[in-house]
């Protein structure tokens, strides 16, 4: 599989791991940076590493930040990606079952590298499920080209009552 990586400073050190650990299953990682802990802005990688597979040229990205919060947020930004702050396997697994998502974010600072190696496995070992969520992925790309097919005309959402 074409994986990107990508990090800020304080996601180094596990991006620098999860991209050794998948170059060493077969992976074909593409590491888009940063290239050392000195301090940088996340949204630049973050967003290099999200439109890589937004356009295709990679299946799955994965990222990391201090929380991976920020790295998530920024994701979730660029059309097509659909991103998920993973804590633990099982979130990883869900996000692409029910989400078809395609980023995992990971937090540097909250995640050994254990913990990371198993969520980063559960995102890539799983499949999506289609049925009922491939309507629901579908009602987000919606949302990402401006229609208004998830909330129905007349709703109190819709009308902002």
């Amino acid at each position: 599989m074409r994986i990107a990586v990508a990090s800020d400073h304080a996601g180094f050190h596990l991006k620098e791991h999860v991209r050794q650990v998948l170059e060493t299953q077969g992976h074909d990682v593409i590491d888009v940076g940063t290239v050392s802990p000195d301090s940088v802005d996340y949204p630049r990688y973050a967003e290099e590493a999200s439109r890589l597979v937004a356009e295709g040229e990679a299946e799955r990205a994965v990222l990391a930040c201090g929380s991976g919060v920020g790295v998530s947020i920024v994701a979730n930004k660029v059309a097509g990606v659909r991103a998920v702050n993973a804590h633990d396997p099982s979130e990883a697994e869900m996000a692409r079952r029910h989400n078809d998502a395609n980023v995992v974010a990971l937090g540097g600072a909250r995640l050994a590298t254990d913990q990371a190696d198993r969520i980063v496995a559960a995102f890539l070992r799983t499949g999506f499920e289609g049925g009922r969520h491939a309507r629901r992925v579908g009602q987000i790309a919606d949302v990402e080209r401006g229609r208004d097919s998830v909330v129905p005309s007349g709703s109190a959402a819709a009308t902002g009552a």
